[in-house]
């Protein structure tokens, strides 16, 4: 069962939930993986704590021009849909950034003066925290597009009964890439006007992929019930409620596992965790 936890913003406690249900569940016995696709600033290792990691690179295909074939013909710049290339009249330049690896400038140049190799954007990280098998993605500073890694996150997911992706914030690019193909979107949020607005944003989302959702609504005693109606209206299921507690926030700022440090945390998951694997929203 692939579970995708999201938010429409930073900040509602997504890492939270994510982590502890990865490992509550792996400390019932569970086989479990744990994948940080927040690759622009992964952050679960500070409280899984993985041992002996592996890494390697995570590369994409970029395009290269011989210069000595090149003919200048325009035909690599005209077919690229995001100006990644541009032929001038003398040289031939490409815009790594911009570029989606799509190949079609090497498919469609009449002079096969266009190749495609190998191009390094971030590193892929994977251990063991515990029982828990985690994969992150790393992207490196200055890379302008997230999708590469996250997909490179995904196809490194190993076989395990419930698999958790921790997706980045918010409803752009990387947080398609990250909830497309979950059985599940758990969005996480807070009853705020800014927590509510950024809900609405994250089940438009979700609703236009044709992915079932459900609510957790964290620091819950800490705003008004205009989340809650809003739910309730949409028929959006909220399967838990987290209430504020300044011993989370502290066991948070120490890097550290909060079902372990705060006690009576792992009650208020416990049925989450049960109502998610018993089908609800599905």
């Amino acid at each position: 069962m692939k579970i995708a936890v999201a938010s429409g913003k930073g900040g509602t406690g997504k890492t939270t939930v994510a982590t502890n249900l990865a490992w509550l569940a792996a400390r019932d016995g569970r086989s479990v993986a744990y994948l940080d696709c927040d690759v622009e600033e992964p952050n679960g290792r500070v409280f899984l704590r993985p041992d002996a990691v592996e890494e390697s690179p995570i590369e994409k295909l970029a395009p290269v021009v011989d210069a000595t074939c090149c003919t200048h013909c325009g035909w690599c710049g005209r077919v690229c849909r995001y100006a990644a290339i541009a032929c001038l009249p003398e040289k031939t330049l490409v815009f790594h950034e911009l570029c989606h690896a799509c190949g079609g400038c090497a498919l469609i140049c009449p002079a096969d003066a266009i190749r495609e190799v190998p191009r390094a954007i971030g590193r892929l990280r994977k251990g063991m925290a515990g029982r828990v098998h985690f994969v992150e993605g790393v992207l490196d500073v200055g890379e302008a597009m997230s999708p590469p890694a996250i997909r490179a996150v995904k196809k490194a997911t190993p076989d395990a009964e419930l698999v958790i992706l921790d997706a980045p914030p918010g409803t752009s690019c990387p947080a398609v890439e990250s909830v497309r193909g979950a059985e599940l979107v758990l969005l996480v949020t807070e009853p705020t006007p800014f927590g509510l607005n950024d809900l609405k944003l994250a089940v438009e989302m979700v609703r236009a992929m044709k992915l079932p959702a459900a609510v957790v609504i964290n620091r819950a005693d800490a705003g008004d019930g205009r989340v809650r109606e809003y739910c309730r209206k949409q028929r959006i299921d909220v399967l838990a409620e987290i209430p504020d507690d300044r011993l989370v926030a502290e066991a948070y700022s120490r890097g550290e596992m909060i079902s372990e440090a705060v006690p009576g945390f792992t009650d208020r998951l416990q049925p989450l965790l049960e109502r998610i694997e018993g089908g609800a929203a599905l």
